[in-house]
This record gives C-alpha cells, sequence and structure tokens, in this order.
C-alpha cells in the first residue's frame, strides 16, 4: 500500500486522461488509480508499468465508479460527448436528475451544506468542462459538445462539488485530422478552412493539458473553487497557416471561408461546428499566461507543427 493520496483518473487511456494520468506518475506526487473500462488495452498495460494501479470502471456502471473512488483524495473526471454523439447520455453520466448514473460519483463529494458521505470523501474534483453556450447566447447559439459540459458543470457548482473545472481551447491536433489543410481546386496551393475571420483563436496541445492538472492538484488553496480557460496561444487562421507553411515548405493559405459557407459545407455536425467557431468569435476565456505559469513546457503551435511534421507531410 502506498502512503500517498490517491488520484483516480477516469478515461485514463483516452487523450485527457492519458496526459493527466502521465503527468501524474511523472510528479510522483500522488498515486495513480487509472480508471478504464478495459484494463488489458495496452494503454492500460502501459501506465500499469508506469505505476499506475489500473482498475476497470464505466461511468455508466454505479459499483465499478464507487469502487474507483474508494478512498480517493482527488479526481480527473472528463466524459466525451463524441462517443455517443448524446447531450443527455452525458449528462447522465454524471448524475444530474436526469438520471441515477453517478450517484455514487456524487455521494462522494463534500457538499457546501455539509451533507458529506463518511464512506467516500472525494476532496478535490478536476472537471473538464466547458461553456453552457446555449445559456450565455440565450438560445441563438446551440453547440451541443459545450452546452452538456456546461450543463454538468453548473449542476455541480450547484450542489457544491469541490471542484476545479477547466475549460480547454480547441486542440493542435484537429490539424492533424478534421482540420489539415486541403489542396486548392484552383491552384497548387492548400487552404484551412475555419470561420474564424481576422479573430485569433486559442489552442493547446491535449499532451500539454496533464501537466497543468498536476499542478491544479498540487495546489488546491489557489484553485478549488475556480473554474479557468487553458490555452498555449491564440493565433489568427492566416498566422497558422504561415506555421504549417513555413515548416511544411507548401503554400498553404487561410481559405476565408465564412461561418454561413461552412454551416453549408453538409458533412455531419457542421451546423453545430460553424456555431462552435461563432462563440470562438465571441473570444471566451482562456488565459495563456497562467496556462504557460502552471505548464511551462507548454507547446507552441509551430513546436506542435515540427513535432508533427510527418503526420502533415502527406497533405
Amino acid at each position: 500500500m502506498t502512503s500517498k493520496e490517491v488520484i483516480a483518473v477516469f478515461g485514463a487511456t483516452g487523450s485527457q486522461g492519458g496526459s493527466v494520468a502521465r503527468a501524474l506518475l511523472e510528479s510522483k506526487k500522488f498515486a495513480v488509480r487509472a480508471v478504464t473500462r478495459n484494463v488489458t488495452q495496452p494503454k492500460a498495460l502501459v501506465l500499469q508499468e508506469l505505476g499506475a494501479e489500473v482498475v476497470k470502471g464505466d461511468l455508466n456502471d454505479k459499483a465499478s465508479v464507487e469502487a474507483a473512488l474508494q478512498d480517493a483524495y482527488g479526481v480527473f473526471l472528463v466524459t466525451n460527448y463524441w462517443e455517443h454523439h448524446s447531450k443527455e447520455e452525458e449528462v447522465s453520466q454524471v448524475g444530474t436528475p436526469l438520471s441515477p448514473f453517478l450517484l455514487p460519483f456524487l455521494a462522494a463529494l463534500p457538499s457546501l451544506e455539509g451533507d458529506v458521505t463518511k464512506r467516500l470523501g472525494v476532496k478535490h474534483v478536476v472537471f473538464s468542462g466547458l461553456e453552457n453556450v446555449k445559456r450565455l447566447t440565450g438560445g441563438k447559439l446551440v453547440v451541443e459538445h459545450f452546452d452538456r459540459k456546461g450543463e454538468v458543470e453548473e449542476y455541480f457548482w450547484s450542489i457544491g462539488v469541490p471542484m476545479t473545472s477547466i475549460h480547454l481551447a480547441a486542440y493542435f491536433e484537429n490539424f492533424l485530422t478534421l482540420w489539415k489543410p486541403k489542396k486548392a481546386s484552383d491552384g497548387d496551393y492548400y487552404t484551412v478552412a475555419l470561420p474564424m475571420g481576422d479573430i485569433p483563436m486559442d489552442g493547446i496541445s491535449v499532451a500539454d493539458i496533464g501537466a497543468v492538472v498536476s499542478r491544479i492538484f498540487d495546489s488546491p488553496e489557489e484553485f478549488l473553487g475556480k473554474a479557468m480557460g487553458l490555452s498555449a496561444e491564440a493565433l489568427t487562421v492566416q498566422q497558422y497557416a504561415d506555421v504549417l507553411s513555413k515548416i511544411l515548405g507548401k503554400d498553404i493559405r487561410d481559405a476565408k471561408i465564412t461561418l454561413e459557407a461552412y454551416e453549408k459545407l453538409g458533412f455531419p455536425g457542421a451546423e453545430e461546428m460553424a456555431n462552435m467557431f461563432h462563440f470562438y468569435q465571441m473570444k471566451p476565456a482562456r488565459d495563456v499566461k497562467l496556462t504557460h505559469r502552471l505548464n511551462p513546457e507548454v507547446k507552441s503551435f509551430s513546436q506542435f507543427v515540427s513535432e508533427n511534421k510527418e503526420a502533415l507531410m502527406g497533405i
């Protein structure tokens, strides 16, 4: 048995959870309980080799959640909208009145009203949340994958969860997949089609999130009860394109696509993504200075592209 306080990391084999689990293991200040649905998958076995206690857990399985939280000091929690494309399902995972799922998770959390469950006693939850765009815009914009995290976060605050909520900037990793530059039809150049106009868009590599979360767990006196936006830097689409051009040696430009044109691209979720970019144009709070203070090694977009040059050379 270890004398270190335990942090239970839900979704430990996912991108965010994996980053957090690795950073906590590297810091050696906490014992890490990696919670995953498949304890024999390669990513789980790697975490085990690095020193994590790997346990089976599913946010829709009441007993496994309670077992994962047993004797835990802290929890990192991230839910995954894209796994099921359902706001209702995601909200249900965290035990709002919509569903009894994750009631043991909520029972483990001290509330401001003092109804602290004796059996469990999580002292610090770091929740990967986002803004409730629908509420903030009076219903003018609906961004489901933001809104459901926002609803969960608002619910957690309302019942007194001892929490720090982090709001992440757009992942740099999106440029390797969804936002990869595409060959222009009218010339020997490439375009990045993000409807941001000349407004800078915050970004961060998901791999750099873990070190930030580790520091948050180190400093509960500073961060408990707060929500914070994380960003490595904010660049315009043309600046993102310029970085790609310089490192890849290709002519890459801002496609200068409008929100209206983006919404009509026709791919699944185009309208929601257009609304997300519309919200990004409203400059939601993301704190570059704080992010760099918590993780001095956070990568710039230029560093990220350099490290992933091979993956981008095939455009």
